[in-house]
């Protein structure tokens, strides 16, 4: 079975790249690919927002956070280019809210990558379920698991 060979070359790198972050901070892969689907970036490309901050990069990073992350060299271009970084740093702040936000529920605390305003964090937490259902499925038939707590 071909595992990428239906995808257009950045959604695979976009796959890729999710997935390989996602193992390597224990964020589950389905949530990371969830969060790069809706946000909807691609290398390079650069969103105004009406407070005035921009979304940057394949991850959409706002600049007010990256204003945050400049002080341990991080910048504009590191999250704009193509390749893995912005989906590691992105899955790193996932997972920063997954353990450090308040609260129990993942979905909430996975949209707080997007706002922590209630409302907006409300309507991209729909989003969020929607498309991490969706990349769900699609993993489970790609990546055959086994659960190796259950019983033997």
């Amino acid at each position: 079975m071909l595992l990428f060979a239906d995808l257009p070359p950045l959604i695979e790198e976009r796959v890729i790249c999710s997935v390989a972050a996602a193992v390597y901070y224990q964020v589950p892969a389905n949530i990371v690919l969830a969060v790069a689907e809706v946000e909807n970036g691609k290398p390079g490309h650069v969103s105004r927002n009406t407070n005035g901050t921009l979304d940057v990069g394949p991850m959409q990073f706002n600049t007010r956070y990256l204003a945050q992350l400049s002080a341990y060299g991080i910048t504009v271009k590191d999250v704009s280019d193509r390749g893995c970084y912005p989906y590691q740093l992105a899955t790193w702040r996932i997972r920063g809210h997954l353990v450090n936000d308040p609260g129990t529920d993942i979905w909430t605390k996975s949209a707080n990558y997007h706002s922590k305003t209630p409302y907006y964090n409300f309507i991209y937490r729909r989003k969020l379920i929607r498309a991490a259902t969706k990349w769900a499925d699609w993993l489970s038939q790609r990546f055959v698991t086994k659960d190796i707590l259950s019983s033997r």
